[in-house]
């Protein structure tokens, strides 16, 4: 599962939070009670009452819902990336992200000293999340993020989905972690700092400073922490980095690359993988396995568990070769 949604959205950084444009461009259809988008937001309503949200809650989320056309548009029309991944690299860690990045993190190193403390996540890799998804809180998305989930939901090439993150949406309204208008996010629904969806939200967001609320749109300690209990809760390992770049013997078993291939550290310098450098690896028991940045070709990278948990933030090696590599540069490796 990612936090986002668009894996395809990530040409620019981030999950579906590159790809959002303000609503102001959208060419928005209101709901009549007669038009089939009504009789789909009355359904809605409908289940929100069933499922025991407030009724005053549903009335105010649902009063301003507009069929979103662009949404639609960028649904169907995500691009189809070409890039390599030397270019991909060269954008999404940028020089200047880069240097933003380690101000951010010296900027907040008591917080971030906090939650490392607190979910074993490495500041570095929280900060490099944030910089790849959001530009370090920047740019968060435009839309409505209960517009923008009707559409999809009312579309029907993926309802089931959509329907269900409406709703989730609906409850976070209902448990009054943010007001409806100020509920904004990318086009596919991506919420906040750290693009959460709102399923990801109700699993992994926190209220850090306790003030009742999970507020990953403005409060930054909410969205850091968000961001590390989420890795943390998928299986981050502290005491353990990303992985590293290697080169392969020229009898490489083509077999062996790939994530589900796993041998330890010393297995591997067994085989005659070696550092990026030249030199042997360390004699270390840490499983591991062997990609290429580009699945058959590319350069080679030796990845740890931290790698498979970043996977699951997004489901893209790019995305997740590029964050490890943003987060050792960040924190000076």
């Amino acid at each position: 599962m990612m936090a986002g949604f668009a894996t395809a959205a990530l040409a620019l950084g981030g999950c579906a939070a590159s790809a959002e444009e303000p609503v102001a461009q959208a060419e928005p259809q209101v709901a009549t009670a007669e038009s089939g988008f009504g009789a789909f937001l009355a359904g809605v309503r409908a289940e929100g009452l069933e499922k025991g949200l407030r009724s005053q809650t549903l009335d105010a989320a649902l009063a301003n819902v507009t069929h979103i056309d662009r949404v639609i548009e960028l649904d169907r029309k995500q691009p189809e990336f070409t890039l390599t991944f030397n270019e991909y690299l060269g954008r999404i860690v940028s020089q200047a992200r880069v240097e933003e990045g380690r101000r951010k993190l010296a900027e907040n190193k008591a917080l971030l000293t906090e939650i490392e403390r607190r979910y074993g996540v490495q500041p570095r890799f929280v900060v490099a999340l944030w910089g790849i998804e959001t530009n370090f809180g920047k740019n968060t998305g435009g839309m409505s993020v209960v517009s923008s989930l009707a559409t999809l939901a009312y579309d029907g090439r993926r309802s089931k989905y959509f329907r269900t993150e409406l709703m989730n949406a609906l409850t976070i309204l209902d448990q009054g972690h943010i007001q409806p208008a100020n509920m904004i996010g990318s086009w596919a629904g991506a919420m906040g700092q750290c693009q959460f969806m709102p399923s990801t939200f109700l699993k992994f967001a926190v209220d850090w400073d306790g003030d009742g609320k999970r507020n990953i749109w403005t409060n930054r300690a909410d969205a850091l922490a968000s961001a590390a209990n989420y890795l943390s809760s998928e299986g981050w390992k502290g005491d353990q980095t990303w992985g590293r770049a290697v080169k392969l013997p020229a009898d490489f078993p083509r077999t062996a690359l790939g994530v589900d291939t796993r041998k330890t550290v010393k297995e591997w310098a067994a085989l005659g993988v070696k550092g990026s450098d030249g030199k042997p690896l360390p004699a270390r028991d840490i499983s591991a396995s062997i990609v290429l940045a580009e699945g058959t070709k590319g350069p080679a990278f030796l990845v740890y568990d931290n790698f498979r948990t970043i996977m699951k933030w997004n489901r893209s090696t790019f995305f997740a070769l590029a964050a490890g590599h943003l987060a050792d540069r960040i924190g000076g490796k």
